[in-house]
């Protein structure tokens, strides 16, 4: 049985978001803070998948580390803060203040999610020992 790549980028999804919650019950300080940085792009790895589910790995990874990116650096402007004085799921998804560290942290997640995603393929793809050899003509 062969299961949807949409179903796995859900699942991955929700994996990435019950561990994230894992890793804020769990510890604090900059472990908490990192992993949270790093998680949020794999997070946005799942949903880049789960919106296209066909793009190759690095497709995938580097659309969710540009939009990490992009992101961190509006931060800089202020817009953030303000959005997220005033919601909550702004503050969640967009931050409040630039940190420069996150940028390393989301090229982490965003490398973490491809050599899982490409490692899932590979794994995925029939292996061309196991098919059969043609008949030799004579």
């Amino acid at each position: 049985m062969r299961v949807s790549p949409r179903v796995v980028a859900a699942g991955a999804a929700a994996v990435t978001v019950a561990a994230g919650l894992g890793v804020r019950a769990a510890s604090d300080g900059a472990v908490a803070k990192y992993a949270g940085s790093a998680l949020y792009t794999v997070l946005l790895c799942a949903l880049v998948a789960l919106c296209a589910p066909r793009a190759r790995p690095v497709a995938v990874a580097g659309t969710a580390l540009a939009l990490s990116w992009a992101v961190e650096l509006l931060q800089l402007t202020g817009v953030p803060a303000v959005l997220s004085a005033r919601s909550t799921a702004a503050r969640l998804v967009l931050g409040s203040t630039f940190n420069a560290p996150d940028l390393f942290w989301y090229a982490v997640g965003a490398a973490a999610a491809w050599a899982v995603q490409a490692g899932a393929r590979r794994l995925a793809r029939p292996s061309s020992s196991a098919a059969p050899r043609p008949a030799a003509s004579r």
